[in-house]
């Protein structure tokens, strides 16, 4: 790295939480950073969810550089031991922790490419001497470059939810339908939202922590008096096992297991009936305009008023063409990580505390972080993304001991086999976690003989 390019900023993208964690951490190593965030506010996407409650405590949700900057101006951390909604967290730290870093984070800039500077992707000749150029769109319309020594992407996979269809394409007919699709966790105190889904029948297609939340807030929906008669099917593409309804009491973050044990309860109570073994290939709209879900056997469901999509989320990685990653095939995360979460042989927590060795690619100085670092696996926490950046930082600054020092030990899950952490249908066929009934509909909660396991 030439002198000049070694004065360059760091370019950090996403002004979330792993973002302005990359910041904190870069100028307590005396690195200047330059945040850039497509949204008007920092944690726009964390904003967009803000009615949902963490299953992390504050004290897991505040990085330690970051309560360095703030301590400061009088901020006082939350009660450790309590837990925020998005918009607690958005409001009460990360806007803070933004003000705090004042010019060294700009909003309404979107990142549209980034490239080494007369460096396409094929050009090997002094590729790695050369400074990072990075085109922004700003929202008044006005473009812009800027050039950095080193470029940290922590833009997160909010935008670009996974679809119906258990292909990994979009369901036939999921376009078509998209009026009455919603792809993430409804804000039911909202009343337009809530009539959106009082006394209808709604499908949730998932098995994850999202897909709890959604199949508790309908069953606590359906016991006001406004919302009777509202009834969920819950879509699996596995069937029912022990690990379904993930950790319960055995799990290290508490909230965690209790949003499975709040589904379980939800459905046991007979607020929702459960597909299992249906994979999504088609969504059609019957006579009466309500929506048919087709499965990959042909299998036809009753129609449904709505459909929530909680399949997962997947990184947006167009803007990054110009450069040199290193992506493991299947999930999309960083080929040295990817075997650490590979959801197919880790469902039972402790996946390994990683930094700058696990997040480095071919191209130099390049890195994503947050939840965009694991691709498209799940069960991601917001103090392994702190870990990644305090690690990144220290590389950057020349510390090889601290970059390659763990400082983070990691809660697990409480879960064993493959079963309700994931989405994929392979995933727990592969590891022999899931449960290997045929296809059934039942009311989870009924006894074993009408077809669970």
């Amino acid at each position: 790295m030439s002198e000049t390019t070694a004065e360059l900023p760091v370019v950090v993208i996403g002004a979330g939480p792993a973002g302005l964690a990359a910041a904190a951490h870069l100028l307590d190593r005396d690195i200047t950073p330059l945040v850039l965030e497509a949204g008007p506010h920092a944690g726009a996407a964390v904003r967009e969810w803000a009615h949902v409650r963490l299953f992390s405590r504050w004290g897991e949700l505040v990085d330690p550089a970051a309560e360095k900057l703030l301590a400061p101006t009088g901020w006082t951390q939350p009660a450790e031991d309590t837990y925020p909604t998005g918009g607690d967290w958005a409001e009460r730290y990360l806007q803070p922790l933004a003000d705090v870093l004042g010019e060294h984070v700009r909003f309404g800039a979107r990142v549209a490419g980034v490239s080494r500077t007369g460096r396409d992707r094929i050009v090997d000749a002094d590729r790695d001497t050369q400074p990072f150029v990075i085109h922004i769109e700003h929202t008044n319309g006005r473009e812009e470059r800027v050039f950095a020594r080193a470029v940290i992407d922590a833009s997160g996979t909010w935008s670009t939810p996974s679809p119906a269809g258990a292909s990994g394409l979009a369901a036939l007919g999921e376009k078509a339908a998209a009026d009455r699709i919603a792809y993430r966790v409804p804000d039911l105190k909202d009343p337009t939202v809530r009539a959106r889904y009082a006394g209808k029948r709604t499908a949730v297609i998932g098995s994850g922590a999202s897909a709890f939340t959604a199949l508790a807030y309908l069953a606590d929906l359906a016991k006001t008096d406004d919302g009777a008669g509202t009834k969920a099917l819950w879509i699996l593409r596995r069937g029912i096992s022990g690990s379904t309804f993930g950790g319960g009491d055995a799990d290290q973050l508490p909230a965690r297991g209790a949003l499975g044990l709040a589904a379980k309860a939800a459905v046991d109570a007979g607020y929702a009936d459960a597909a299992t073994g249906f994979r999504t290939d088609a969504i059609e709209r019957d006579a009466d305009g309500r929506l048919v879900l087709v499965g990959e056997d042909g299998r036809r469901l009753d129609p449904v008023d709505e459909v929530i999509v909680l399949t997962g989320l997947r990184p947006d990685l167009t803007f990054l063409d110009e450069l040199r990653l290193g992506l493991d095939e299947r999930l999309q995360a960083p080929v040295a990580l990817a075997p650490l979460i590979d959801p197919n042989q880790h469902s039972c927590g402790t996946v390994y505390p990683h930094g700058v060795n696990e997040l480095s690619h071919p191209e130099k100085d390049v890195y994503l972080v947050g939840m965009k670092s694991y691709g498209r696996a799940p069960t991601f926490l917001a103090m392994t993304g702190y870990e990644q950046v305090r690690s990144i930082a220290a590389h950057l600054a020349g510390d090889r001991e601290a970059a390659e020092r763990v400082e983070l030990t990691l809660p697990e899950t409480g879960v064993c086999g493959g079963a309700g952490l994931f989405d994929e249908p392979a995933a727990a066929e592969e590891t022999g976690g899931g449960c290997c009934a045929a296809p059934a509909t039942l009311t989870i909660g009924a006894p074993a003989s009408s077809g669970g396991c």
